[in-house]
């Protein structure tokens, strides 16, 4: 056991970090006045940051204003236009000093991520305050969409971190005949915790709305990482598919 109570302050970056997750870095840590990052490697690698003077709300639920000299702005993925405070989900965007000039030989990936006005398009969906913060909702791969319904895997994930017994969570789309997209679950217990797939949708009906409960859920001891330690949902998508697979196979068996 380490005594942490000299500890104050600190940067959060690297992966989108659960609201529960900070909460406790702040009070079991004692690191209250620790700030989040946001960025990317193209970008330098950060382009908005929280403040430690923000407030608790600020420092745990965004990731902060823009930092100076940098540009950033949201813009509707398929349209383009440019998005503000209060509106809808968009694409997160930053130009300046901070964006890098390019792939190594690579122009036309380059060209894909760098727009002609200079502008990094990031492939994350955020929201923005009147304040200038920025909340990060999900990334646009991983945006579920059921039955032309628009669902942020990370909503849920947030909503599942405060039911007790679960220790992480990963939501992620599956495909569907009916619906296109279902929603699925990957859910981690905490040690000598016991639940049932029922309890979690049980849970879930009570809080958050029908069509953002997870269809099925699978219960796993940990998540498919790449070699820098984040998560690969689309690893978790081919796992919903083979565990659904074998399910019908152990069904029709049964029958």
């Amino acid at each position: 056991m380490f005594d942490l109570s000299s500890l104050r302050t600190g940067i959060m970056a690297g992966s989108t970090c659960p609201v529960e997750a900070m909460k406790k870095v702040m009070k079991d840590m004692y690191m209250k006045d620790v700030t989040i990052v946001y960025g990317l490697t193209e970008g330098s690698p950060g382009f908005t940051q929280t403040s430690v003077n923000d407030p608790v709300e600020i420092k745990v639920e965004t990731v902060g204003r823009k930092l100076p000299e940098c540009e950033v702005k949201l813009v509707d993925p398929e349209t383009g236009e440019d998005m503000g405070p209060g509106e809808k989900p968009g694409e997160i965007c930053s130009r300046g000093y901070n964006v890098m000039k390019g792939y190594y030989k690579m122009p036309d990936k380059t060209a894909e991520a760098i727009d002609e006005e200079g502008w990094l398009h990031s492939g994350d969906l955020a929201t923005v305050d009147e304040d200038g913060n920025y909340t990060i909702v999900g990334r646009i791969k991983d945006m579920i969409i059921r039955g032309g319904e628009n669902i942020y895997p990370r909503e849920i994930e947030e909503f599942f971190y405060t039911m007790p017994g679960i220790k992480d969570v990963q939501v992620v789309g599956i495909p569907d005949d009916k619906y296109g997209e279902i929603v699925g679950a990957f859910v981690v217990l905490e040690d000598n915790i016991t639940l049932e797939e029922e309890d979690i949708r049980d849970y879930s009906l009570k809080k958050i709305a029908r069509y953002k409960v997870p269809k099925h859920v699978f219960f796993v001891d940990g998540f498919p990482l790449t070699a820098s330690g984040k998560i690969m949902k689309f690893k978790l998508r081919e796992q919903a598919i083979e565990f659904l697979k074998i399910r019908e196979e152990q069904e029709e068996d049964l029958s």
